[in-house]
């Protein structure tokens, strides 16, 4: 029997935010912990664009497609921010060793109202869109929560 190693993750990620133009935001539970978040996730690799990992995890998370050429694409914005914290002890295993915090670089993703997520049942188990400052106190995450209330400020 052939054992699959796990590569160690990339202390680098992104974190997008999607929302319609009223400003309601999605939020997904994770399967793992139960908590309420946006989408997330590590590059694949070093030299992974962070663009281009967002464009992955949404569509890995949310079945979204927003890379170039699809719909959404317009809609996705790079908030030119980045989150760098302690990665919490329950997840340290996940990285090499030595590696305690995690750079998230920030996107937003509008989308219509009554857009369809189709959610990766290994990830998360339950979706929900709340208006915005409701979505930000529903996160487990400071900086999803941080993030979630600056949307404003990047619609202008």
């Amino acid at each position: 029997m052939l054992l699959m190693v796990r590569p160690f993750k990339i202390p680098e990620s992104v974190l997008v935010v999607i929302h319609t133009p009223a400003l309601d935001v999605l939020l997904i539970r994770r399967a793992d912990a139960g908590t309420w978040q946006s989408v997330t996730g590590s590059k694949d690799s070093e030299d992974e664009p962070f663009v281009q990992t967002a464009v992955r995890e949404v569509a890995e998370e949310t079945g979204l497609a927003c890379g170039p050429g699809s719909a959404l694409h317009a809609g996705l914005r790079d908030w030119q921010l980045e989150n760098v914290y302690d990665i919490y002890p329950r997840w340290l295993p996940r990285y090499a060793a030595g590696v305690t915090r995690n750079t998230e670089h920030v996107f937003g993703l509008r989308v219509p109202v009554a857009t369809p997520v189709t959610l990766n049942p290994r990830e998360h188990t339950e979706q929900r869109w709340l208006p915005w400052r409701e979505a930000a106190d529903a996160c487990f995450s400071p900086s999803n929560a941080e993030a979630i209330l600056l949307l404003p400020r990047f619609l202008r």
